[in-house]
């Protein structure tokens, strides 16, 4: 019997289909896995990917809590003027429900969002706000602020009890310095400021500026925290804006002829030196109303109106302040 040659080239018996498969697929026994391990680690596959899938469903999650996050704080941005510097009155606007502390005070925030706060002479070149939004979450906003040269000013002639009191003199200063605190702890929910403000005397020399290191009678003194206006006696003295007067008194040792208008939100302007009053306590003022006359009484070399305008007790340059045609900072 003749015999074809196999697939190889050699010549020989059929090898039957069973032994075909079984020598093909035959593995030593050493690679030979047992069906146990085999389960086992199938388990363990398993397991590793359901930790693998929690591990990037948390991602996941923290992943879209930022997004969300900022994109809530995005939309919860306080609006704040650029470019703030020492001395400056700041009028921002927060989104409903913010809650916003300065300097360890709570700001008010009005019902339409406003809300101020007073950047103080000396303030450092950063600032911070503390910002808590309806959701519970809190940040703080650091803001710039910009370092001002103030001028030194050298005055004569000053009445010297008002530049070196005796004790006596000195206690009843103290006493009412006292009273012109008080009077400014007021923080009411008018908002007069948002109108702006005006000259309370027009045309007038400016004598004296905010800020700068005052020399009285060859004495230094505190910085000089208003804007002086040198007018004649008796010129007509305007208020600023609409307020209401929380002081009136028409003769304080260093201040003479004074008037305090409360302007809402804790900011007040004071009207100095004047020879007569026209306003008491308690009134209520428009903008551009004549509130007296100006003169020289109190601390004054010569007749002059001192506008000083502070948030609480924090005193602020007048000259920064906005002006009626100019409602936005």
């Amino acid at each position: 019997m003749r015999f074809r040659k196999g697939l190889n080239g050699c010549a020989g018996r059929p090898e039957p289909v069973e032994g075909r498969l079984e020598r093909h697929s035959k593995l030593p026994d050493s690679e030979i896995v047992p069906f146990d391990k085999l389960r086992t680690g199938f388990r363990r596959a398993q397991h590793e990917r359901g930790v693998f899938r929690g591990f990037q469903s948390v991602v996941s999650t923290l992943l879209a809590a930022l997004l969300s996050t900022s994109a809530f704080s995005a939309q919860q941005d306080l609006e704040l003027p650029p470019n703030l510097q020492q001395g400056q009155l700041v009028i921002g606007h927060a989104p409903h429900g913010v809650k916003i502390e300065y300097a360890g005070r709570r700001l008010r925030v009005g019902d339409d969002g406003i809300f101020v706060f007073g950047i103080e002479r000396d303030a450092p070149a950063q600032i911070k706000l503390h910002v808590r939004y309806s959701n519970g979450k809190a940040h703080d906003q650091l803001i710039a602020v910009a370092k001002r040269e103030y001028h030194v000013e050298r005055i004569e002639g000053l009445p010297q009890k008002t530049v070196k009191p005796d004790p006596e003199t000195a206690k009843k200063i103290r006493a009412e310095l006292a009273r012109v605190s008080d009077a400014k702890r007021h923080d009411e929910a008018r908002e007069d400021f948002l109108a702006g403000f005006q000259l309370p005397v027009e045309d007038a020399r400016i004598s004296g500026v905010y800020g700068s290191q005052r020399i009285d009678n060859g004495i230094p003194q505190s910085p000089h925290a208003g804007l002086d206006m040198a007018v004649p006696t008796g010129t007509p003295v305007h208020a600023p804006a609409a307020g209401v007067v929380r002081l009136a008194e028409p003769d304080m040792i260093l201040t003479g002829g004074t008037v305090l208008i409360d302007h809402g939100f804790g900011l007040y302007s004071a009207l100095i030196h004047m020879s007569r009053l026209d306003v008491k306590t308690g009134d209520k003022v428009a903008s551009g109303q004549v509130i007296g006359l100006s003169g020289a009484t109190g601390r004054a070399s010569g007749p002059h109106v001192h506008w000083g305008f502070s948030w609480f007790d924090v005193r602020l340059d007048p000259a920064l302040l906005l002006k009626p045609a100019d409602k936005t900072q």
